[in-house]
């Protein structure tokens, strides 16, 4: 091998070092990427299964409300039969008593805006539920593709160092900005795309 022939192969040697430290760049930025994709995924994920299961158990808080409510009705109902065949003041007054305590009781069985717990203000902190759990799950499938194309990334980029196919580099980094729009889109406009 002649000297002119060593230098070439040595300025060769030097100019895929040089590339093989971009790709290695690549690499490390894409593992960043995707090291923070798979947090906000996981964050969104148990969110998701947070505001399911308060959800469920708001709505059924709401159910045996709306039974109690629906017993202290009827017993009402009943109160204002007896009442007809109620024949002396005193028992009138006591049963019309206790149909007027039923009712007041079915009415905040309704709506309890103090306390938060009528029938009403459950079913309306139930959907907020189911709305946070639905916004949790879409961020989270966006964030799942994310990671998906950095995962992808990553395995090109390395393939470029074994391979010297340039090309699977930017693939690799078309990929990169995938997931970065992704991620973004999970964060800030995650019902854009409806992905479940």
């Amino acid at each position: 091998m002649s000297a002119h022939e060593s230098m070439e192969h040595a300025e060769h040697a030097e100019h895929a070092s040089g590339s093989n430290k971009k790709i290695a760049l690549l690499i490390a930025v894409l593992a960043l990427f995707l090291a923070i994709s798979e947090t906000l995924g996981k964050g969104a994920q148990t969110e998701s299964i947070s505001k399911n299961v308060e959800g469920a158990n708001l709505w059924a808080f709401f159910q045996a409300k709306s039974i109690r409510r629906t017993v202290v009705q009827t017993a009402a109902e009943q109160g204002k039969l007896t009442l007809g065949f109620a024949t002396d003041d005193a028992t009138k007054a006591a049963v019309q008593k206790q149909i007027d305590d039923w009712t007041k009781t079915a009415a905040r069985y309704r709506s309890e805006p103090e306390t938060g717990e009528g029938t009403e203000q459950l079913a309306e902190k139930a959907k907020h539920a189911e709305h946070e759990r639905d916004e949790a799950t879409a961020k989270y499938h966006h964030f799942e593709l994310a990671s998906a194309a950095f995962q992808i990334g990553i395995v090109l980029a390395s393939a470029t160092i074994i391979t010297g196919m340039i090309a699977l580099a930017y693939v690799a980094g078309i990929l990169t900005l995938a997931g970065i729009f992704m991620t973004a889109l999970g964060l800030w406009m995650p019902h854009m795309l409806h992905l479940h």
